[in-house]
C-alpha cells in the first residue's frame, strides 16, 4: 500500500503541489483530481519518488520515506506514465522507435533479450508499429504506454499523468481498471485527472483542499519547473519511465 499524508512540494515561485493526502492498495485504482497540469505532474513525480517533497509523510508497504534507501525502493517499484514535459512520447517518434527506447530503460538484470519486434508481436501492437505516436488513438496509446511501463517485472505502482487530456473516460479508464484488478499481477494504480468522471464509484481523492485551485489560477510552465528541479537535483527524469 502507498499511504500519503499532507504531502506538498514547493517550487521556486509557487507551490507545485499543495498538501495532499491519499492512499492506494494493490488491486485498486485511485483517481486524484486537480485542475492544474503542473500540480498533477508534481503529484505523479512525488508519489513515485522522483520529486523530493517539501513536507508531509508517505510510506510504501509499511516503509516510511526517509530520503535515502527507502525512497530508492519506491522509485524502483513504480513507474510514471505519459507525464507532459517529462516522459510523454515525442511526436516525431514512431511506435517502433518508442518501444526500442523504452525497453532500453528497463534495468539490465530484468531486460534479458527484450527487443522491439518480438515485444510488439507478443503484446499485440504490430498493427501500430509504423505509426507516429501522435497518430495513436487514446485507447491504444494508454495500452501501449502502460504495457511498456510493466515491461519491468518489479513495477507494482503505476501513476498515470492526465490520461483524460487525450480522450473521454471510456478510452482510458477500462485499461487502468484492468491493470488494477488483474488477479495475476494486481497493481496499485493512480491516475491524476482534471476531474473525476461522472458515475465513478471507486476510490477518489483531490489535490489540496477542494476549491483552492480555481480554474483560472495562474499555472506554472511545467517544462520550466521540471528543468529547474532537475538542476537542483530533486527531480530524476532518467527514471521517469
Amino acid at each position: 500500500m502507498l499511504r500519503v499524508r499532507q504531502l506538498s512540494v514547493n517550487g521556486r515561485r509557487d507551490v507545485l503541489l499543495p498538501a495532499t493526502s491519499l492512499q492506494v492498495r494493490r488491486g485498486e485504482l485511485l483517481l486524484v483530481s486537480g485542475p492544474r497540469q503542473d500540480q498533477r505532474t508534481a503529484l505523479a513525480l512525488a508519489l513515485t519518488g522522483r520529486l523530493k517533497p517539501s513536507d508531509g509523510h508517505f510510506d510504501w508497504d509499511g516503509a516510511e520515506w526517509d530520503g535515502g534507501a527507502r525512497i530508492r525502493t519506491l522509485r524502483q517499484a513504480s513507474a510514471v506514465v505519459d507525464s507532459p514535459g517529462v516522459n510523454e512520447p515525442e511526436q516525431h517518434l514512431s511506435v517502433r522507435d518508442l518501444v526500442t527506447e523504452d525497453l532500453a530503460l528497463v534495468p539490465r538484470r530484468y531486460r534479458g533479450s527484450l527487443l522491439s519486434k518480438p515485444w510488439l508481436k507478443v503484446n499485440r501492437f504490430e498493427d501500430i508499429a509504423g505509426l507516429w505516436t501522435e497518430q495513436l488513438p487514446p485507447a491504444r496509446r494508454i495500452g501501449l504506454l502502460t504495457a511498456l511501463a510493466l515491461a519491468n517485472p518489479h513495477t507494482d505502482l503505476l501513476v498515470v499523468d492526465s490520461p483524460d487530456r487525450h480522450g473521454d473516460p471510456e478510452e482510458w479508464l477500462p485499461r487502468l481498471e484492468e491493470l488494477a484488478y488483474d488477479a495475476g499481477r494486481p497493481l496499485a494504480v493512480v491516475a491524476a485527472v482534471m476531474r473525476v468522471p461522472d458515475g465513478w464509484t471507486g476510490p477518489a481523492a483531490a489535490i489540496g483542499n477542494a476549491g483552492t485551485a480555481a480554474a483560472g489560477a495562474p499555472s506554472l510552465d511545467v517544462a520550466a519547473a521540471a528543468g529547474t528541479l532537475e538542476m537542483s537535483g530533486t527531480l530524476e527524469l532518467e527514471d521517469a519511465r
